[in-house]
């Protein structure tokens, strides 16, 4: 064996791919798995034989180049000429080399996965015996394949991380060079798991498992007489995942479920950070938490008391009291008039909140263990601008998914971060104390600072 996985090769024909236009092949599983090896820095390729038609070798390369993948034709598919042919073509790479047909061999399964080493001016020779094969049944299992590969490369000393999390979040994290599934020079192995191989065979290789349970939620009922795991359904590949977890004990997960459940909760994330207050100390910035009143009905009869006795006026941002999981839980509105309150279309019971004027600037922060990060987004400009804006589109509330059309401010009403005052010092305790409080490894949460005064 020569080292880690640094390449993998897919004969055209375990593509599935549609003819016509690239672009339909955006969402094929296929390509999907390729773009996973891409971000992890293995060499992705996918090869054809000298004989396919002209039609379909230009709609292969345009493919390839759409996502960012090498395009090989070799002259055979035989293994006696194809892994010289490869070697040849990537002449800079030093490791072990999969190479994925079309098993024609046992019926039994679908996908024959053939390895080899390659090295810079080295010969590449192939014994064709069994040991050189692994059969799969589908291309969900080449991660796994890779996986195990590589620890058996490095002698096992490694540190396994199983994750899971949608598609999407998946990928945009993978552009961004987390989740490597090749070995990091600190020993971390990361495998995306699948719930559609058994999850048992996926985590016997597994040291630590991160999840993103919300991603995973079905139903969430916010019933307080009721305990917090009897008011959240997930799907039943976490729920296998779960039990798996609670019957062993070789793996860390990140973070345990019982501690995810006050964040899906707005009004118990509001009644939490009331606890910030005593973080505040005389002549320094202060921090708190945004004045707030939950309703269950938009038509109470003495609404307009209970804004004024939670120090809240217009104009208002409005969120449902779900947090994350479902649908709906990003539908939010700003209302500018007491009467915009009135058959308001937020999902109830929902939270209002008080709409702090911040300069169209957002301070996303993330937590990871002991370590604090922050970045400087675009936000919502101020309640003026704001409300001028609203009137252009005609009278009553602003609506908006607060994750795919959220009203930011143009480039001369964002400032950058420049000329606010946020006290990182501040900010980072703040993130310790929630950590403390949530219990969680893992976690975001967003500052603002006033305009009008200190964060």
């Amino acid at each position: 064996m020569g080292g880690a996985v640094r390449g993998v090769i897919v004969d055209h024909e375990l593509l599935q791919y549609a003819n016509g236009q690239p672009e339909n092949n955006k969402s094929n599983p296929v390509l999907s798995m390729l773009r996973k090896l891409r971000f992890s820095n293995i060499h992705t390729a996918i090869s054809y034989g000298l004989l396919l038609s002209a039609e379909q070798v230009n709609l292969l390369q345009t493919m390839a180049k759409l996502h960012s993948f090498e395009c090989l034709p070799l002259t055979a598919s035989s293994l006696d000429v194809a892994p010289q042919e490869i070697a040849h073509v990537w002449a800079n790479i030093s490791g072990t080399i999969l190479y994925l047909l079309p098993n024609r061999e046992e019926a039994s399964s679908k996908i024959t996965c053939t390895f080899f080493s390659i090295a810079p001016d080295a010969e590449v020779t192939i014994e064709l015996h069994k040991s050189n094969k692994i059969y799969l049944d589908n291309l969900e299992e080449l991660p796994l394949t890779i996986c195990r590969l590589n620890k058996k490369a490095i002698s096992n000393d490694v540190v396994t991380v199983g994750y899971i999390m949608k598609p999407s979040r998946e990928e945009d994290f993978a552009k961004r060079g987390a989740f490597p599934m090749c070995p990091t020079p600190n020993g971390l192995i990361f495998l995306p798991l699948t719930f559609e191989l058994p999850i048992s065979t996926q985590l016997e290789e597994v040291d630590v498992i991160l999840h993103k349970a919300t991603d995973e939620i079905v139903f969430i009922e916010l019933n307080n007489s009721l305990e917090p795991s009897n008011r959240i359904a997930y799907t039943t590949g976490m729920q296998k995942l779960q039990r798996y977890i609670d019957n062993h004990n070789h793996c860390f997960e990140v973070d345990p479920l019982k501690s995810i459940y006050p964040v899906l909760d707005r009004l118990k994330i509001q009644q939490l950070l009331l606890g910030l207050e005593d973080l505040n100390a005389e002549g320094r910035c202060t921090v708190r938490a945004p004045h707030f009143l939950k309703v269950n009905s938009f038509d109470e009869p003495d609404l307009v008391q209970k804004l004024h006795d939670a120090k809240l006026s217009v104009p208002s941002i409005v969120k449902p009291q779900v947090a994350c999981g479902v649908a709906d839980a990003h539908s939010m509105a700003i209302v500018f008039k007491v009467e915009d309150f009135k058959d308001l279309n937020v999902p109830l019971p929902a939270v209002i909140q008080e709409y702090v004027d911040h300069s169209s600037t957002l301070f996303k922060f993330y937590v990871l263990g002991e370590r604090v990060f922050h970045a400087v987004k675009k936000s919502t400009p101020n309640a003026d601008i704001l409300s001028k804006s609203s009137q252009k589109n005609g009278p009553g509330p602003l609506l908006f998914d607060s994750l795919k059309s959220l009203p930011t401010g143009t480039a001369d009403q964002h400032s950058g971060g420049q000329d606010l005052s946020l006290d990182l010092g501040l900010v980072n305790e703040a993130a310790k104390w929630l950590t403390r409080m949530l219990g969680l490894t893992i976690f975001g949460f967003d500052v603002v600072v006033s305009s009008l005064l200190k964060l």
